[in-house]
């Protein structure tokens, strides 16, 4: 009697469906199935956040009928775990012949050509349930109880955390959506900032906390109304440790993930421009005092305080922020974020290097807008664990448009304009309901 042939696939199994059952029976006719598990990181680094951990996912397909082994698979590409178990086929829906993962899909082709292996593809079951499957998890993802933790959770499987600025809901699709394959990866932003800086500037006004938080939330709802990713809100100082607390029952109420507030006090000044204008640092005890206003105000563990140190931007030292740095984790605080506008970012590795010796396991957090060519691996060996794009987005939209303005000005009319301009249809089929 011959020897069974081995077939391998891949899946999330986050969700299970018939067009799930239906390929493991047809791969089933071909040989044994092993079946590899995506991680949570894995599936999160291409689109929605696994509703279901790793082991709940293995389990679940270690019960269903016709497969005979579940392993794991840490990246969308499967080249780790086909040089390791060799099969005879990889099987997969013909889905994947274009978009993200066609790029995935050449090097399977190519890694089985080494051994004689064949990919084998299926029909994609296209079925109105499905979709209406996928909707309604995509909706779940967009509770404020399911999305507040997402951040988090982000934390527990991601080495770094890449989170890109975000001032209005069609921004927000451009972070949830951007995505690049790089090598065996498929890039993704994991969440959004909300930058006051942004918001203010989005609504022509300049930031000196002049926008309330009334009119930020507005900004915020415009936002989660879209999206599903966490969102981290720029809270500039807090304002009075009374209203800190409200602000943060507000947000956590909304879904919101985490707010960064800065130990500074006094009428806002943009902290780019250092000491080249009056900003005045607020004191350890009543910068603590007001992360332990914010703390008590929670209902939730999974809403995140960070402290935006601005010792190194302000020229108080390095033994200063670290100082405060302690102080801060002692007084709640669920991240550090350090600043500086240096082009160099010597200072920022210094605070890093040192902050490490704290031994604590509190996220550290950078905004590299002016030491930006920094990579986020370089980071990620120095043990900063989010990385903030703060105002790109929004930097990029105004020269675009300004350039589109004088286009049609200069040529009294649009047509030259047309080559810098998005065509409408791609507009329409951006947004969600448009069709």
């Amino acid at each position: 009697m011959s020897e069974r042939k081995q077939v391998y696939l891949a899946m999330a199994a986050d969700v299970i469906h018939h067009g799930h059952i239906n390929l493991i029976e047809r791969a089933s006719e071909l040989g044994d199935i092993t079946v590899g598990v995506l991680t949570d990181e894995a599936i999160a680094s291409y689109k929605r956040f696994p509703l279901l951990p790793l082991p709940e996912r293995m389990r679940v397909i270690s019960n269903l009928k016709h497969v005979h082994k579940v392993v794991v698979q840490d990246t969308v590409d499967y080249e780790k775990n086909l040089r390791l178990l060799k099969p005879d086929y990889v099987v997969h829906g013909d889905d994947w012949r274009e978009g993200i993962q066609k790029q995935v899909r050449s090097r399977v082709i190519k890694v089985l050509a080494e051994w004689g292996g064949e990919l084998v593809e299926f029909p994609y079951t296209a079925d109105v349930n499905i979709d209406r499957l996928r909707k309604e998890v995509e909706t779940r993802g967009m509770l404020p109880e399911v999305r507040r933790g997402r951040l988090s959770q982000l934390l527990k499987i991601k080495p770094v955390v890449r989170i890109m600025e975000a001032h209005n809901g069609l921004t927000g699709l451009i972070v949830e959506n951007a995505s690049v394959v790089k090598e065996d990866k498929i890039e993704r932003f994991d969440g959004m900032w909300v930058s006051s800086l942004c918001d203010s500037t989005a609504k022509g006004k300049p930031d000196i906390e002049l926008v309330d938080l009334t009119s930020r939330m507005n900004t915020i709802n415009d936002i989660l109304e879209v999206t599903t990713k966490p969102i981290i809100l720029d809270g500039d100082t807090g304002g009075l440790p009374e209203h800190f607390a409200y602000t943060v029952r507000t947000l956590e109420r909304e879904g919101v993930s985490a707010i960064i507030i800065e130990d500074k006090i006094g009428p806002k000044k943009n902290s780019l421009f250092g000491t080249d204008v009056v900003q005045t640092q607020d004191g350890i005890e009543g910068f603590c005092y007001k992360i332990h206003a914010g703390k008590a105000a929670l209902k939730s563990r999974e809403f995140m305080i960070i402290a935006r140190i601005e010792s190194l931007i302000l020229k108080q030292g390095m033994d200063d922020a670290l100082a405060r740095a302690r102080a801060y984790i002692d007084a709640g605080a669920s991240g550090i974020m350090i600043h500086s506008k240096e082009k160099s970012p010597a200072e920022v590795f210094e605070f890093c290097e040192k902050y490490q010796k704290f031994g604590a396991d509190i996220p550290l957090v950078v905004v590299p807008t002016t030491y930006n060519a920094v990579t986020e691996d370089e980071f990620e060996k120095r043990g900063v664990r989010i990385v903030i794009y703060a105002n790109h987005l929004i930097r990029s939209a105004f020269p675009a448009m300004m350039k589109t303005a004088r286009t049609i000005l200069e040529h009294g009319r649009s047509l030259e304009a047309d080559e810098l301009c998005m065509p409408i249809k791609e507009i329409l089929t951006l947004i969600p309901g448009s069709e």
